[in-house]
This record gives C-alpha cells, structure tokens and sequence, in this order.
C-alpha cells in the first residue's frame, strides 16, 4: 500500500517506520526536520495524501487535526482510508470523519496505547472508531504498528475509549501515590504494602505494572528519575478531554474532575512538567494534606 503518515514525532515515527519495514510505501511529512528510516519526507502535506490508499495522522490536538484534515482529505483518492491516531476531542473525531465520508473515503478514529515503546517495539493497543467497512480497511495496518485492536463502534467511539480508560488511570495513579504516602507516614514498609496490594483487592495497573515507588515491583519510570513513559502534561491534556466529554454528555465524573484539577497543579503549578505522570507521588510526600 501508499501510506501518507503525517505527524512524525516520538510515536510517529516508530509507527511509520514499522510500516515501512513491512513493505509499505510510506511518505511522510512532519514541522520538523525528521528523516524516519525507509520513509521518504516531503515537503507538504498534501503530497502526502495523493495517490495514497490511506493516510494515518498522529497530531497534537483537534484544532490541527481539523486544520489538517482540511487541507488534505479533498486530495485522497476515493475509497482512500483516513486515519487519525491522535488523541483528541470526540467532537473533532466524529467531524474529520463526516468530512472525510463526504468527500468519498473512508475514516476511522484510532487512538493509541502503549507509549514510545509500544510505537517502536510494533505492540501498541488501538482503540478504533469508524464503519465496519472503514475498519476492515485500516486493519492491515493496525496489525502492523500494534498487537491489539478494538473496533468500539462508529466514528468517534475510539476517542471515547481512550478518554474513559485514561480517566481511569489518572485517578488509579493518584489513588496509588496517596497510599504509598500514607504508608511511610503510618511507618508501613513500601515493599510489603506493595507484596499486599498487587495480591489483593487493591490491585490495579497503576500499581502492579507501573508502580510509582522506585525499586518496588518491575521496572518503570519511577526506577529511572520518573523519566516519561508518559508525561504528565500528556495525562492533563487527557484528563481534560475527559471533562470536555464529560460536559458535552451531562456525565457525572467528580473524581475526573478532581483528578484534572490535582495534575494540572503538579503541571502548571509546581514540578511536574516533563516528569513520568507516577511522579505524582512525590507532591503527596511533601505534604500532610492536600489541600
């Protein structure tokens, strides 16, 4: 296949450097000056989108998405597949993709999980938005770039799973963090609260597999200074689209809300920036409540 891959940063390019190594014939376009190996760069993106079967966006937010979009989706062949795998707002996502139907192509909203990781190593989790015929078509390439894909529904539904299960992990994550600070405060040791809580009713991903003490369970970020696997500035940006949704859709979310609230102190008000989102813990250390 032709595939157009625009937006070309630190999931991107894995992602369309994977689907090169499979055979695929990848342009790319990106801001920056990025050379992905066995991609071949131009300069616009509409050169991307000619003559491609399908064109996979991964960009910052819905604003560019849609200002992309614009500008590309009329240059696509009919019977071309659109594909975003940005995570953005679902009112962006169910529009990119009405316009891309009305113009003859397809479209599916797949947002990703997994990190840069998941990007390089070809493992990540799509969550898949579109027409059953629109999946079909982008399936090939999500066997490619990842080890698992859900098609949740029509157009837009991807966006929704990645909000709700990100939501979820925003609140697990701090939940996780205040334990371990009450622990030390209660003198419990943090390895056998960790031996208890992963074999026990308190089990959850953000403890078991990406535990935010350092040197308790596998290897994670808190292991490495809270280096990113995921910034904390990314889970803000999630957990607001969260509470956009929620807003939009009359949702009741008051741990989303408060969840949102307490990382964008740690991000815009204190040191969380450019730190992993487990460095949470270290703001719950410093204090005796949270105010």
């Amino acid at each position: 296949m032709k595939i157009g891959f625009i937006g070309l940063g630190n999931m991107g390019a894995p992602m369309s450097v994977n689907l090169a190594n499979a055979g695929h014939d990848v342009v790319g376009f990106d801001l920056s000056d990025v050379k992905p190996a066995g991609v071949t760069m131009v300069a616009t993106a509409q050169e991307v989108a000619k003559d491609a079967d399908a064109v996979i966006t991964m960009l910052p937010n819905g604003h560019i998405l849609r200002d992309v979009a614009a500008g590309i989706l009329h240059h696509m062949p009919k019977g071309a597949v659109f594909i975003d795998c940005s995570t953005v707002d679902v009112s962006s996502a169910k529009a990119v993709a009405q316009d891309a139907v009305d113009k003859g192509l397809y479209a599916v909203d797949a947002p990703v999980s997994g990190g840069m990781g998941g990007a390089t190593a070809g493992s990540l989790t799509f969550m898949a938005g579109g027409t059953e015929d629109a999946f079909a078509k982008a399936l090939p390439l999500f066997d490619v770039m990842g080890q698992k894909v859900v098609h949740c529904g029509q157009a837009g539904s991807g966006q929704a799973a990645k909000i709700c299960n990100n939501m979820i992990l925003g609140v697990t994550m701090i939940a996780t963090c205040e334990a371990f600070a009450l622990a030390d405060k209660l003198g419990l040791d943090r390895q056998k609260m960790f031996d208890v809580v992963s074999t026990s009713s308190g089990y959850s991903w953000s403890m078991n597999a990406y535990c935010p003490a350092p040197g308790i369970g596998p290897d994670s970020p808190a292991d490495h200074d809270y280096k990113p696997g995921f910034a904390s500035e990314l889970m803000l940006k999630d957990l607001r689209l969260s509470q956009q949704a929620a807003n939009d859709a009359d949702a009741d979310t008051p741990l989303g809300s408060e969840a949102t609230e307490l990382y964008r102190r740690f991000v815009e008000d204190e040191d969380g920036l450019g730190k992993d989102f487990s460095a949470m813990l270290a703001r719950f250390e410093k204090r005796g409540t949270v105010l």
